[in-house]
């Protein structure tokens, strides 16, 4: 019997030809047998741009990337914490959204293999960002619109600069606009106003048919400024833009405070204050506003309804293409830090379990994946949430397996190691394999399994490893990849 984590790794090579065959205990049972969920709408929160400079607090959740990571089944917006909780719980609580957050630190991505590219998502909101998105960043948001995602973007008043860096919400949504490379000609059709209206109730204009103003989550009439602005439209530019609630005296191309657009295969939609969002709660010392109860408003109608639209499950406004970015499927592989040679990051894993430790060896580069091999009751952990392109007819996933023992028996599998797919609660999808100690082997084994029939859903791909209570058995991963196209 081996000692602790530290010391364990151990009976290495001397056990290895252990169980050279695959034997009947290795079973791979493959995901044919899932069933798809209804049509989730993939949504990404922006808060790699200051969204939570100064007194904003602009997060569905603290969790981040996964909100279900604070609480897996919200119920009330305080139980998720952040000054948009209320809508985050609101669509959560639908069963028909996943949600996810860009982090601090993180950059917006299109066609990359991160979880949070664009490319896995329907939706992006940027609920008043203040800090400039870069060119490559610029160029993935527009790319995502033109080929089918949903842009909101929230504005604020002319010097809400909350981190003083020079730059509001009002220039960086007009930059991102003007100066782009893909388009910098008023690809959507207004420009955000230099404005700071200290307060009005801006009315949405007559028509019964907008899915917007009257959608499943409600039937939107008034919104509310609380120090805010509003836009100017250029129909002239693009003839699918829309105003569709107005500050006071103001109709047509002028004083825009909610409007819809469209741009390529994809929609855009503005709001020009973010006190409408705002739910009153949130990590403290953040002093704010509950704009989203606020009765003399329906403004958490307005914004869960173009959500929806947004993303695709409401019927065309405006000339938008919609349905984001479910219908597409970019090459790609999804999996972050797939090598593990950024450690213990993106992963979630037992202790230890990412190492680069020399007692077994990587595939390649220097981290890897360690599970098990204490020769104690162990059980160790292994997995990474990722969303599946629906439009992807492809999705292949891949990892290098190792496996040393210094079990005896060539019948009994007393170690074990599952590969499994679950859902966002926890719920076992699927089992793709499991291996043994009747597995091991000198070196590395690739294996491959089909995830196709899990394309439009957002899963966590999870290893397993169940040690019992005499001999080592270690199960070694390397070198993963879902690969789709």
């Amino acid at each position: 019997m081996l000692g602790s984590r530290r010391s364990r790794r151990r009976l290495t090579t001397a056990l290895a030809g252990f169980g050279l065959l695959l034997t009947g205990a290795a079973v791979q049972i493959g995901s044919g047998t899932a069933a798809h969920a209804a049509t989730t709408h993939r949504i990404l929160f922006d808060n790699a741009h200051a969204e939570t400079a100064g007194n904003a607090d602009w997060i569905i959740s603290t969790s981040q990337p996964d909100p279900l990571g604070e609480n897996p089944s919200p119920s009330a917006e305080t139980d998720w914490t952040g000054a948009l909780s209320s809508w985050g719980v609101a669509l959560q609580k639908t069963g028909d959204y996943s949600l996810k957050t860009l982090p601090s630190g993180s950059s917006l991505s299109y066609g990359g293999s991160s979880s949070t590219d664009l490319s896995n998502f329907d939706t992006l909101v940027l609920p008043e960002p203040n800090t400039l998105f870069t060119s490559a960043e610029k160029t993935a948001i527009m790319n995502f619109v033109k080929n089918g995602g949903g842009l909101f973007m929230i504005s604020d008043h002319t010097g809400a600069d909350r981190n003083n860096d020079g730059y509001d919400a009002v220039k960086i949504l007009n930059d991102l606009m003007t100066n782009n490379s893909v388009d910098s000609t008023d690809p959507f059709g207004f420009s955000v106003d230099s404005l700071n209206i200290s307060s009005d109730h801006p009315a949405a204009i007559s028509d019964s048919t907008d899915p917007v103003l009257r959608g499943s989550f409600g039937t939107v009439t008034k919104s509310l400024i609380a120090n805010g602005t509003t836009a100017t439209l250029k129909p002239a530019d693009n003839s699918a833009v829309k105003g569709l609630l107005y500050r006071t005296g103001y109709s047509g191309n002028t004083g825009a405070f909610f409007l819809t657009s469209a741009f390529g295969s994809g929609r855009v939609a503005f709001w020009g204050d973010s006190s409408p969002i705002d739910d009153g709660t949130g990590q403290p010392g953040n002093t704010l506003y509950d704009g989203w109860n606020d009765t003399s408003a329906t403004n958490a109608a307005l914004a869960l309804n173009a959500t929806a639209w947004l993303a695709g499950s409401g019927t065309s406004s405006g000339g938008g293409g919609g349905g984001g970015g479910t219908g597409t499927c970019t090459a790609a592989q999804l999996l972050g830090n797939s090598g593990f040679e950024s450690g213990n990051t993106t992963w979630s894993a037992s202790s230890g379990v990412i190492t680069n430790a020399t007692g077994e060896s990587a595939h390649s580069g220097s981290y890897y994946a360690w599970l098990d091999g204490y020769g104690t009751a162990t059980t160790d952990t292994l997995s990474q949430s990722v969303t599946i392109p629906s439009g992807c007819s492809t999705a292949t996933l891949s990892f290098y397996l190792h496996i040393d023992t210094a079990e005896t028996s060539t019948s009994t599998a007393y170690d074990t190691l599952k590969v499994q797919v679950l859902n966002s609660s926890g719920t076992v999808l699927g089992t793709l394999a499991t291996y043994s100690n009747l597995n091991a082997a000198s070196g590395y084994t690739q294996r491959s399994f089909d995830l196709s029939s899990y394309a439009g859903q957002t899963v966590t791909l999870k290893f397993t490893g169940t040690e019992g209570s005499q001999y080592q058995t270690s199960f070694v991963v390397d070198d993963t990849a879902l690969n789709v196209s």
